[in-house]
């Protein structure tokens, strides 16, 4: 069977949903069709910890906004749900791949990169390593929900709000060393055009570099500053969030919740999915 006629038979079809109401009206998503690899999103750390109630939801959110099919949630620590076990319990077929492992950060991370790819490597079912979430216009539109949930920055003109923005300046706090920060630099600028605001970004793993965004925006006029955290809240940085917060001395140590099960990120994953899919098959 030619490469092509593999992709006719196993891409995912597109679909448009009757339109509903809110913000997410005429979005389109993917059905796959029965026998289609699955789709595992990698999550960081292990089933029990703190905020593994995210992975379950978003997983939820993929099959019923956008698959029709089941997406298995596989961990990269622990014996419990564990990536190399999920990959090794399911289906082998040698003409197209069993899976599609989808990596369940907002930017690149090389220590999970580096897990994901060996994982796959060692799979003894067929497998493909997508890219991460982002960078992509999507996570800056989660960003900006989730500050205008928090009363910090005003809602976008789809949600017909009206809101007083509380800051006039804020920091994209991002897991991860200075390569991560570059990476999340992109959303930076894609926020900074949504909000109409100065925008700087920093690793949540180094306070230093955080102090240093804040005194960037408040040498760009900024006098109130919020703290945007870019991941989803899964991360083990999760808990760096409120520090990260109180070390820019704003009132009230202001910053934003993680992403959380936002359905741009559900649609994000199965994007990732059906990108890595078409890329192999076309191989």
């Amino acid at each position: 069977m030619s490469p092509e006629s593999q992709a006719s038979e196993a891409l995912p079809s597109r679909r448009r949903r009757t339109p509903r109401g809110g913000r997410h009206r005429g979005d389109e998503s993917f059905l796959l069709p029965p026998g289609s690899p699955a789709l595992v999103l990698a999550v960081p750390g292990h089933a029990r910890q703190a905020g593994a109630e995210v992975a379950h939801e978003l997983a939820r959110l993929v099959e019923i906004e956008h698959t029709g099919q089941p997406a298995y949630l596989a961990h990269l620590e622990g014996e419990e749900a564990n990536l190399n076990a999920v990959l090794a319990g399911l289906r082998r077929d040698e003409d197209a791949p069993a899976a599609v492992v989808v990596p369940l950060s907002t930017g690149p991370d090389r220590a999970m990169d580096a897990a994901v790819h060996a994982a796959v490597a060692g799979s003894p079912a067929r497998a493909v390593a997508a890219e991460p979430l982002g960078p992509h216009p999507l996570i800056a539109e989660a960003l900006h929900d989730r500050l205008a949930d928090a009363g910090l920055a005003r809602a976008d003109r789809i949600r017909l709000m009206t809101m007083v923005t509380a800051a006039s300046g804020f920091i994209i706090a991002t897991p991860g060393d200075a390569a991560a920060v570059r990476q999340a630099e992109v959303t930076g600028v894609l926020l900074a055009s949504r909000l109409a605001a100065p925008v700087f970004t920093a690793s949540l793993n180094d306070v230093a570099s955080v102090k240093a965004a804040a005194e960037q925006l408040h040498a760009a006029g900024a006098t109130s500053i919020a703290v945007a955290p870019h991941l989803i809240g899964t991360e083990p940085e999760t808990g760096l969030i409120a520090p990260a917060a109180a070390s820019v001395g704003s009132v009230g140590s202001a910053h934003s919740a993680p992403l959380g099960p936002h359905p741009a990120l559900a649609r994000l994953a199965a994007l990732r999915y059906v990108e890595a899919l078409s890329s192999a098959l076309a191989q």
